[in-house]
């Protein structure tokens, strides 16, 4: 893709980033409200059956993705004009998603910026090895690498390392208002846990609100996961990278049956979200069907988005991701 494409592309892109008020304020409705009623039915349920409280709980689980789509925008300052509403909203959304505001928006913004580049892997990134960084790895980092890109592992174990372990903590170097931001987000949610457990009882507590935790923990590290480690996506040194490519190649079009494209907050349109990350998420789906090019895209569907489990290692060779057998093979 030629310079003056990819600026022009970047034009085509900047109308849809006007922000309607109404649309955020009426998606905060849309997403809270059920959030709230469906964890209260999967309590009550608790007296009838599990199975009932467990399956309302797996549709609350959808509505936490929905508030970490609201959480996720205002990082971006695409979800109101005025960023002290942002910052506001995006702690509350952090805390019911166990996400501080301030830290992830820093490491977010860093993925963004560095996305797809060979040469600035690790901050706010899936870890990722080429084939030959991996051949020329110590049977130590082999070990490490797979037993990380094992599903059971990242998808299981996941949820409970990032969510309740590695955002509990600031991370090094991190400023004065990020450190504040995150006690603050973890005391929103002693305090949330409190009062639920006071009014529930701790046994009620955990019986609904682990399973809602585990699966929506699970759902979100899948979408961001799979968004990104599709057959043939796009990597590059810093030489040749270039940030319209990567979004665009790097990101796929995770084309989803409406009612789930409407829970995850149109995240699925996951190549416009990173070629312009100030549209807000109600219209990545309209600026996808106005602009031609970015219907280009990788289209990968609930069926095909599983084959990424098999990709582990990016061969830069080949321009694709392959397993580790084929790694062996090269």
């Amino acid at each position: 893709m030629s310079i003056t494409k990819q600026m022009q592309l970047k034009k085509d892109v900047t109308p849809f980033e006007n922000i309607d008020p109404k649309k955020s304020v009426k998606q905060l409705f849309t997403s809270f409200v059920p959030l709230v009623l469906l964890w209260y039915g999967s309590y009550l349920s608790l007296s009838v059956s599990y199975v009932l409280s467990l399956a309302l709980g797996a549709i609350a689980a959808g509505f936490v993705i929905r508030t970490f789509i609201i959480f996720h925008d205002c990082c971006h300052q695409s979800f109101f004009k005025n960023r002290k509403a942002n910052k506001i909203i995006g702690t509350i959304a952090g805390a019911i998603t166990l996400t501080p505001y301030e830290q992830w928006k820093y490491s977010h913004s860093v993925h963004h910026a560095t996305s797809s580049n060979l040469d600035k892997r690790g901050i706010g990134d899936i870890w990722i090895l080429t084939v030959e960084e991996y051949n020329a790895a110590s049977f130590r980092k082999k070990l490490q690498y797979r037993i990380y890109r094992n599903p059971l592992v990242m998808f299981g174990l996941g949820p409970v390392y990032v969510f309740l372990l590695l955002y509990r903590f600031n991370r090094r170097g991190a400023k004065r208002k990020e450190r504040i931001n995150t006690h603050v987000t973890n005391l929103l949610i002693a305090a949330l846990y409190a009062l639920l457990i006071w009014l529930v009882g701790w046994q009620a507590f955990l019986l609904v609100q682990v399973p809602i935790f585990w699966l929506s923990g699970a759902m979100g590290i899948w979408l961001f996961y799979v968004q990104h480690q599709f057959e043939e996506s796009y990597f590059e040194k810093e030489d040749e990278w270039s940030y319209v490519q990567a979004a665009v190649e790097g990101s796929s079009y995770y084309k989803l049956p409406k009612l789930l494209q409407w829970l995850t907050g149109n995240i699925g349109f996951h190549h416009v979200h990173h070629l312009s990350p100030k549209v807000p998420n109600y219209r990545l789906e309209e600026a996808h069907n106005a602009t031609p090019p970015l219907q280009r895209a990788t289209t990968i569907t609930l069926r095909t988005s599983l084959e990424s489990l098999r990709f582990k290692l990016w061969d830069e060779r080949n321009r694709r991701f392959v397993r580790f057998k084929d790694a062996r093979a090269g």
